[in-house]
Formats: C-alpha cells, sequence, structure tokens
C-alpha cells in the first residue's frame, strides 16, 4: 500500500485512494472473506509439529507466486503511476481488511487460553 500509495497522481491521490478503498472493501468481503474462513479452518484443525507451509493449501501457495508475478510483470510492462498506484493500494487494503477475521479468531483462542 505504501508504494501503491508513492504512485498516486498527487493532484488525484486522495480520490484515487478513495476508489481503492472502495474496490479494496468490495474484494475483502466479496472475495477474501470466504478465502480468509477457509484458511482459519485449516489452521485450527491443524496439529501439532505440522509444517508451517501447511497453514495454505497448495492452491493458495499457487495463487500467491501468481499474484507475485502478476505484480513483477505489470511493473515490467506498464511504467508505475496512477493506475498501478490505484490497484496496489486496493489489493494491500482489501488484505489488511480480510485479516481482521484471523486476529478475531487469534482473540478468541486467547481469550479462551487455548494459545499461550
Amino acid at each position: 500500500m505504501y508504494r501503491g500509495y508513492g504512485w498516486l497522481a498527487p493532484d488525484r491521490g486522495w480520490l484515487l485512494l478513495v476508489v481503492a478503498g472502495v474496490v479494496g472493501t468490495l474484494k475483502s468481503l466479496l472475495i477474501l472473506d470466504k478465502v480468509a474462513r477457509r484458511s482459519i479452518q485449516r489452521i485450527i484443525l491443524l496439529k501439532d509439529g505440522t509444517c508451517l507451509g501447511a497453514v495454505y493449501s497448495w492452491k493458495s501457495w499457487l495463487l500467491v507466486a501468481l499474484m507475485m508475478t502478476s505484480g513483477i510483470i505489470v511493473r515490467k510492462i506498464i511504467i508505475p503511476g496512477s493506475f498501478i498506484g490505484t490497484l496496489y493500494c486496493a489489493i494491500g487494503w482489501s488484505l489488511c481488511l480480510s485479516s481482521r477475521l484471523g486476529w478475531q479468531q487469534w482473540f478468541i483462542l486467547f481469550r479462551n487460553d487455548e494459545i499461550a
């Protein structure tokens, strides 16, 4: 989000940031929350001693690699500017907003003394 904000046009930065916030919120609520809930359930069902990589399914790891590669390709093809800045801010915000589900579950487990 920091990098994306740096690419926003100074004269339209706040407007593009609002657009990114709306788009990111929609992506979070309509897509990422469902993925986050599945990941939380997966983590809860893991046994002690499980590999850290097992936190996410192989499909999720593939998606992460695809997103990283896409970000690199987009930065190479298109000169970073307002469009990419808005895109980065939207994606960053959607990830941050959906992370609230993981934090909520962590607080629930912490309150119930299920984690140390």
